[in-house]
């Protein structure tokens, strides 16, 4: 399997790491310390002096970032100042002489500062700012609340460049994902070709076409970016309107109430989204090359995956990434563009989540509202799907009927999986190390002698959970008094937009709690903006801190749990979690101290829990989860994502390149060659469908009920609905003693085929998809039924009735198929082509009740769902007509010996072994060396079943099943399905009943 290290990757996401400043010239970065020593004091002279203050004033609290109103001013990419030299100030050397808050309103020029954490968004005020004493390649973070969790601030350090003539330069921008940025630079040296595409995250409409040029031709020499010009009106819409207001929320379970509600299902601004992911699909287009690994990121670009799979060739590798939380079905069904939305990540080859939950809620999502097939490693895309439905006012761009590689075409698989982000370990343990850290935490211990420390740092937004832990924090000093005076908890606030702050309800609530706990030497709780502080400051603070506490109500991974693990290195401090939070999932995060934050009782004693554990329990837990942080880094992020798509990707070609969409491209079959190699061979396999390819059964719901679903004593040979000619066919070809004769079907055993046990002994049958096998007769021995279902508890069944029942009853004209070990809803018995609104509920109720088992019954008892055009089939997992075939000629299978057992020749991973590699060529969900390798040693090969047959024939619809077979050398498949096909051969079901006279004709 080819790796990443071989390939270009192109990633795309909403911002680029670097952002451009016009200005005069290129603001200076101030050192650390002078070279020469002289110049003024240095930095570390600084802190011993502002130690030394602190430690005789140990009473007075840290400064408040909250003003009057507790809401920081808006910032603004509009008006940015030019940055100013000058001394840096901290929040600690407020600490001398200012007890009482300062709004940021009135902060002078000098005691505002940039820093790693400022969260920006594109269109707000934006406060003047001084430049920073650290590195200027700070990583940055989204704007506002809606961004994901991101890591720490570690980048490595941006070169500077003379300035230009333009009066332009880069800066390293605060609107980017940290988190992916610092995951990247962390495989620098396996990722040596990359080229980020993304927006400056800054006004560009007054750019005039020189500067453009000059800031793309710099973009792709110095910093391998290209950026995505967006008209600033459009992207406002597209980005603080339909991405914050209506998909943010969404995501993170918020539907919004009234009068909210109607932003929430209008899609005015999504005509604005749709531009915005257009104009990303035509920038990388333009760079792409043949080979290049397309790796696409976050909520911003949900439609992208499938514009590049319309606009580029079949070998573009596609994946796509989301960074936050994937809600239910019942959440995501709200929106008005749901469709949509879901077909466009559908595009992609690989689809990645934070946890394995948020997968699952995808693959049920894609199951309820577009009644695709979902199984546990991904989606299967049905044949004949377009990209969107015209009636449902599509914004995409219309494609042709049989889009080549996109949703059109034959059924592609989607592998859907979780792939966690993590952290840059090294790095990080790298800046904990630096003297600079070391300084402020000898400050903060002064600072806080005898004290605990509480360390929060979330957005303020009402998803974040900031008035909740607050809340809790105040219910702990009034259930505990005795820590009255004794704790702290400073929390670091992520700025966001006013609107959202004032939404939080923050400001109100920590007002309130310093009023009642205040005294003149204790200020209970102390509330920064992370403009307040550099990134060595709040790794000292996370370095002292006695516990970190998240009350998300939900987030995708909080990654700065990661970062407070790996600074608590020999200190072992306790790590409060909301239940909620994606970390949490993962089994190596459950050493934590876990918290329903809705519950402010059970935190705040979680929060007593916390600061009076055990060192020995506390060690204990924080071993744990160093494992897992060191585990689930930021490289292993990169290279299984990558690694994966390509996978994915090289699985889906595969399958690709064996089909056609136009079935005339497969040749008709041809007697003329078959017949002299069937006449010379010595042992033959013939397999033939039943329904479908000898039978072709009344779908009616009178025809169904009345006669095609009649027991085995109410079948006669001289029945008109009776298959004779075929029968008659068979029967002479299992005669011939060379040759070994299958029917496959998903029928009962107990109808039909039951009868044609009786009438055509000799022949073997596959039922029930693959649950059952009738072995052939012989001389020695009568045929007889082999359970492949015997080791499977089939209680389901009675559960799933019922909620078949209770659909059947909403859906007029509707009816169960009850198997032996599977059922089938029809839930229309019309024409299979008409389209009315009657067939446009069937399939919505199809939807639902799919939906409903696969939710309680699905894994618990290990079920498939196998949705058609006017039914589905529910069924165990692991059985297939695959598995049946794999039985009948595995030398050691239960058809050749009965007493063998079903583990006797199945292999470990029945699934990925007979079925997960039809899903796109085999072997999607394994590396090398997977079933799906090809060759005589697949599925069909091994231990001697293929090589001891000269001559194999597949007469079949079952399209899966004849890729899997064209897999063994000299297999002849025809297909009878009249679509574009995997086999070798096709021809109409009518003239199977000729092909196979021709070969009795041999035979006699």
């Amino acid at each position: 399997m080819s790796s990443f290290r071989n390939h270009r990757v192109i990633i795309a996401s909403l911002f680029l790491p670097s952002t451009v400043v016009v200005g005069d010239s290129e603001p200076t970065t101030p050192s650390l310390r002078s070279q020469d020593g002289q110049g003024g004091d240095s930095l570390i002279t600084a802190l011993g002096a502002i130690a030394q203050r602190l430690a005789k004033e140990p009473g007075k609290p840290l400064k408040s970032a909250l003003s009057n109103k507790g809401i920081a001013p808006p910032h603004n990419s509009h008006s940015r100042s030019a940055s100013a030299s000058g001394p840096l100030k901290s929040i600690v050397d407020d600490l001398k002489d200012k007890s009482r808050p300062q709004p940021p309103s009135v902060r002078s020029t000098s005691q505002e500062r940039a820093n790693p954490f400022t969260k920006l968004t594109r269109f707000a005020e934006e406060a003047p700012r001084t430049p920073q004493p650290e590195k200027e390649g700070v990583a940055c973070l989204r704007p506002s609340q809606h961004a994901g969790s991101v890591s720490g601030p570690i980048s490595p350090e941006e070169p500077s460049f003379p300035p230009r003539k333009e009066g332009w330069h880069f800066e390293p921008s605060t609107t980017c994902n940290g988190g992916l940025r610092n995951a990247v630079e962390s495989v620098n040296e396996r990722m040596r070709r990359k080229v980020w595409v993304g927006t400056l995250g800054t006004p560009t409409d007054d750019f005039s076409e020189d500067l453009r040029k000059d800031i793309d031709n710099r973009l792709m020499s110095q910093r391998d970016s290209v950026s995505v010009w967006i008209p600033d009106a459009e992207f406002q819409r597209s980005y603080d309107e339909f991405c914050h207001q209506v998909l943010w929320p969404c995501l993170h379970y918020a539907v919004p109430d009234a009068p909210k509600t109607k932003m929430f299902y209008e899609s005015a601004t999504y005509k604005q989204y749709v531009s915005v992911n257009q104009r990303f699909a035509d920038a990388i287009a333009d760079i792409y090359q043949e080979g290049d690994v397309i790796f696409i990121n976050d909520y911003h670009l949900l439609l992208l995956p499938l514009m590049l799979r319309n606009k580029l060739p079949s070998t573009a590798s596609i994946g796509f990434f989301l960074h936050v939380a994937f809600p239910t079905s019942e959440i995501f069904r709200c929106l008005a563009m749901r469709d949509e939305l879901l077909r466009g990540v559908l595009g992609a080859d690989f689809v990645g989540f934070q946890t394995a939950n948020y997968a699952r809620h995808f693959r049920q999502t894609v199951s309820r509202i577009l009644a695709f097939e979902a199984l546990p490693k991904g989606i299967q895309l049905p044949e004949d799907k377009q990209n969107s439905d015209p009636d449902q006012g599509s914004l995409l761009p219309p494609t042709i009927a049989r889009v080549r590689d996109g949703l059109g075409e034959r059924g592609r698989f989607v592998d859907v999986a979780s792939v966690p982000m993590g952290i840059d370990v090294v790095q990080l343990k790298e800046k904990v190390e630096d003297p600079e850290v070391e300084d402020w935490v000898q400050v903060l211990k002064q600072r806080y002698a005898g004290m605990k420390l509480l360390v929060g740092r979330d957005k303020l937004d009402e998803i974040q959970g900031v008035r909740h832990k607050i809340q809790a924090f105040e219910t702990f000093l009034d259930k505990y008094p005795e820590w009255q005076g004794k704790v702290v908890l400073i929390q670091v606030a992520l700025q966001t937009t006013e609107s959202n702050e004032l939404a939080g309800g923050v400001a109100d609530i920590v007002s309130h709690i310093n009023s009642r706990f205040s005294t003149l030497t204790y200020q209970p709780v102390v509330f920064l903006h992370t403009q307040d502080l550099t990134f060595s400051q709040y790794l000292a603070l996370l370095t002292v801190g006695d516990a970190f506490i998240v009350t998300s109500l939900r987030e995708g991974m909080a990654l700065r749990t990661h970062e407070y693990i790996e600074c608590q290195d020999g200190k072992y401090g306790a790590l409060i979690l909301s239940e909620f939070t994606g970390s949490y999932s993962y089994s190596g995060f459950r050493s934590c101290i876990a918290i329903n934050p809705w519950d402010y009782r059970d935190t705040s004693q979680a929060i007593h829990k916390a600061l009076t554990m055990s060192k020995d329990e506390a060690k204990s837990r924080w071993e744990d989860l160093h494992n897992h942080v060191t585990t689930q880094t930021a490289q292993t992020f990169i290279t299984s994502f990558l690694n994966r798509t390509l996978r994915s990707h090289a699985a889906h070609i595969a399958s690709l390149s064996q089909s056609s969409a136009d079935p005339d491209s497969v040749p008709e079959f041809n007697l003329s060659r078959l017949l002299p190699r069937y006449k010379h061979s010595m042992k033959r396999l013939i397999l033939v469908d039943f329904e479908g390819t000898l039978w072709r059964r009344d779908l009616t719901m009178e025809g169904m009920q009345n006669r095609m679903l009649r027991k085995e004593q109410e079948w006669s040979e001289d029945d008109e609905a009776w298959p004779k000619e075929s029968v008659e066919l068979l029967r002479a070809l299992a005669e011939d003693k060379k040759n070994e004769v299958w029917v496959l079907s998903g029928l009962a055993r107990t109808g039909i085929l039951g009868k044609l046990a009786k009438v055509a002994p000799k022949i073997g049958i596959v039922a029930e998809n693959g649950c059952f096998i009738r072995t052939r007769a012989t001389k020695n021995a009568d045929g007889q039924w082999i359970s492949m279902v015997s080791q499977f508890n089939l209680g389901w069944k009675s559960s799933c009735l019922e909620i078949l029942h209770y659909f059947t009853e909403r859906t007029p004209g509707s009816f169960i198929e009850e198997r032996e070990a599977s059922l089938v809803w029809r839930f229309w018995s019309g024409d299979v082509e008409e389209v009315n609104a009657d067939r446009q509920w069937a399939r919505r109720q199809a939807a639902e009740a799919q939906n409903h088992i696969f939710d309680s019954l699905g894994e618990r008892f290990g079920l498939r769902i196998i949705p058609g055009k006017n039914s589905f089939l529910v069924l165990p997992n692991n059985i297939s007509r695959s598995t049946a075939v794999a039985a009948v000629m595995h030398p050691g299978g239960p058809a050749r010996s009965p007493y063998a057992g079903r583990a006797a020749w199945m292999p470990p991973d029945t699934e990925e072994y007979a079925f997960g590699g039809f899903h796109a060529g085999g072997g999607h969900g394994h590396g090398a060396g997977g079933y799906g390798s090809g060759g005589s040693s697949g599925l069909m090969g091994g231990d001697g079943g293929v090589e001891e047959t000269d001559f194999m024939l597949a007469i079949s619809s079952d399209e899966r099943l004849l890729r899997r077979l064209n897999e063994n050398d000299g297999a002849e498949t025809v297909s009878t399905s009249g679509k574009g096909t995997d086999a070798r051969w096709r021809v109409d079901y009518e003239e199977v009943p000729g092909v196979l006279k021709a070969f009795v004709g041999v035979t006699n």
